[in-house]
């Protein structure tokens, strides 16, 4: 049995049954399936960077949060606090809670309407966000158009990063996984592009900023219309013959009766699960949910999304002028993108593992540069030398780097690819559910822990930093050409650690 296991292991290592060349026609179609499917991170990334460029404007401030626009013209004496407001961070954050719950909700359309379905319903519901985000009138409006967002969020940070991995060959999964981040940091520099112009567009350049949104919503629609449902989705909801269809499909040999064999085999397994939301929590299923869980609480409390949501904000206290500070997030968005272009060359070639640690380490040393500087050189009433505020940018630029290359992209491909089928959507709603619920403790709290601790936030994440480090290099399993189905077999009944919870 052990030998028949290895063998399938091996022949999809090779192809995913798929070893030879097929027609350019159904290259260029499974291209634009992981293209298509991978907007979803074009969507989540274009919030993430809208909107820190949105609260550092002046129109934005006057209409919904006039107090802190006040605080902001007359506390220059400290630059640490005078955009601290929590209902300024609530519009920040309150994306977040909704899609917390929202990504619960989303892994039941997923296992029983597909992935496809479930894509479809985040653009639809991101794109009413966006559109009652930029006509707003009042704070509410606000807020509810905030919460649709969420929602459209939640539903596709669930669907696509399982999408992708399920439709990808084995020796390609890292690096079409890792589209979904790319396009995230994609979204993440248009966005900041976006808010480098609107800022001149007085008074409703925000307007323009929030609508905008809707753009990436409208292209995830129309692809989520065009691309094919994965074949394990299909197979376990019972359509077989669809299934095999969608296999030969996609991938480059029309003989694919050892995959649609392995899928089949997983899908028996499932159906024989009979509560499988609350499988989640038996013994067997704890090494990926915890894996699952701390991947994403540790990819928030690198400090990423403090830097990305209010870049404009961090620049303009170190000493930049506001068309300055936009276009210093505008340089980290240009560099995250690049970064994460790495990743894709380097996730299969080197593993999960070695990108990782390696990322610890920049990550750290930047972390405490930055946070020694403005220790020792940013008083609350002062600003930095020209630079000094060049080197924080540069500093920051590194830490970018080194998260895009690694953390950005494997906090999503690694839950995307760990769970067995009969735990797979629940287990990644948990894992989707930790991130978006530390992005929303990071959003709502960032501005105040900067007024509260100054530099020493810096400090702070470079901390947590050191235990992500530890926790990598004893606890987290490689899983580079591991057939996802095989993962039960390959990695956690072999693991030094992890394989006493394995029956």
């Amino acid at each position: 049995m052990e030998e028949k296991t290895t063998m399938t292991a091996v022949d999809i290592e090779r192809g995913g049954g798929a070893g030879g060349r097929f027609p350019w026609k159904k290259q260029v179609y499974v291209f634009f399936c992981w293209i298509f499917a991978a907007f979803g991170g074009l969507m989540f990334g274009y919030d993430i960077g809208i909107s820190g460029g949105v609260t550092a404007m002046d129109d934005f401030l006057i209409k919904f949060f006039p107090s802190v626009y006040h605080r902001k013209l007359h506390a220059r004496e400290d630059n640490y606090c005078k955009y601290n407001d929590q209902l300024l961070q609530l519009f920040t954050s309150s994306l977040y809670i909704a899609a917390i719950f929202s990504s619960f909700a989303a892994s039941v359309v997923c296992k029983k309407f597909g992935r496809k379905r479930t894509i479809l319903a985040a653009s639809l519901v991101f794109l009413l966000g966006a559109g009652l985000s930029s006509g707003a009138q009042n704070l509410p409006m606000l807020i509810i158009g905030r919460i649709l967002l969420g929602v459209g969020v939640g539903f596709g940070n669930e669907a696509v990063p399982l999408f992708l991995s399920e439709i990808a060959p084995v020796h390609q999964r890292g690096a079409v996984n890792i589209l979904f981040q790319l396009l995230v940091t994609v979204g993440i520099l248009f966005a900041n592009l976006v808010n480098y112009g609107t800022a001149k567009l007085h008074p409703y350049g925000y307007r323009v900023s929030l609508g905008l949104a809707g753009l990436p919503a409208v292209f995830l629609f129309f692809g989520s219309l065009i691309i094919t449902d994965t074949p394990t989705s299909l197979i376990e909801r019972g359509k077989e013959d669809e299934g095999i269809q969608a296999l030969e499909n996609i991938r480059d040999l029309s003989d694919v009766d050892i995959e649609f064999k392995q899928i089949q085999s997983a899908c028996e397994v499932s159906r024989q699960v009979k509560t499988p939301f609350w499988n989640v929590f038996k013994r067997p299923s704890r090494p990926p949910l915890v894996i699952g869980i701390l991947m994403q609480v540790f990819q928030q409390f690198t400090g990423i999304n403090a830097i990305m949501f209010y870049a404009p904000v961090l620049f303009q206290t170190v000493g930049f002028k506001d068309d300055a500070s936009l276009l210093s997030s505008v340089i980290t968005g240009i560099v995250n993108v690049l970064s994460t272009l790495v990743s894709i060359y380097a996730v299969d070639k080197f593993g999960r593992r070695k990108l990782l640690l390696q990322a610890c380490v920049q990550m750290f040393m930047s972390q405490v540069a930055i946070g020694l500087i403005l220790l020792l050189k940013l008083t609350a009433a002062g600003s930095l030398s020209k630079l000094l505020a060049g080197i924080v940018v540069g500093l920051v630029c590194l830490y970018v780097m080194s998260f895009a290359w690694s953390w950005g992209p494997l906090g999503w491909l690694i839950p995307s690819e760990t769970f067995p089928l009969e735990t797979r959507t629940y287990g990644f709603a948990f894992a989707v559910s930790s991130n978006m619920l530390c992005t929303f403790i990071i959003a709502q709290a960032f501005l105040s822990m900067m007024c509260s601790m100054q530099a020493y936030i810096f400090f702070f994440f470079a901390g947590c930093i050191l235990v992500m480090g530890l926790f990598v290099w004893k606890l987290l399993p490689e899983t580079k050409n591991v057939p996802i189905d095989l993962m039960v077999e390959e990695v956690w009944k072999k693991h030094p650690f992890w394989s006493r919870f394995m029956d």
